[in-house]
């Protein structure tokens, strides 16, 4: 069988600050960007690779109520609901950019016991994104 992965959904509440997050602070390219205002999905990855991220509006999936969709905002904002694990050769330099644009910090880069170094961080959204260390 070949599968690869080639969209994963993360919810944004801000598209324009998850936008100049994940491609000014990040480096991903823009793929796609459709809708307007809190209605729009912007696709981005890493250049030269095929799997994207699409930041889209939380809970607008048809049949969700207005209370669901609330609920389903404060989760994402809390860091509750999604996130996503990114890999880096470069966790240092990689975690000093991030802090210095103003991300919130969850966790500095650690060492951890399955044997990962990683750091952690949120978007400006508030979805757990998780930095692991490509050893070279």
């Amino acid at each position: 069988m070949d599968i690869t992965i080639f969209q994963s959904f993360l919810p944004t509440t801000d598209p324009e600050a998850s936008l100049a997050f994940y491609r000014d602070v990040l480096g991903f390219e823009v793929r796609l960007d459709v809708g307007e205002g809190t209605m729009r999905w912007i696709t981005v990855g890493p250049t030269g690779q095929d799997t994207a991220i699409v930041l889209h509006p939380p809970g607008v999936t048809p049949g969700v109520t207005d209370d669901e969709r609330r609920v389903l905002t404060e989760l994402v904002t809390k860091g509750s609901y999604f996130g996503i694990n990114l890999v880096t050769p470069d966790l240092e330099g990689a975690f000093a950019r991030i802090v210095e644009s103003g991300a919130e910090v969850v966790q500095e880069p650690t060492d951890q016991q399955w044997g990962n170094r990683d750091a952690a961080f949120r978007d400006p959204s508030g979805n757990l994104v998780r930095l692991v260390q490509r050893d070279a």
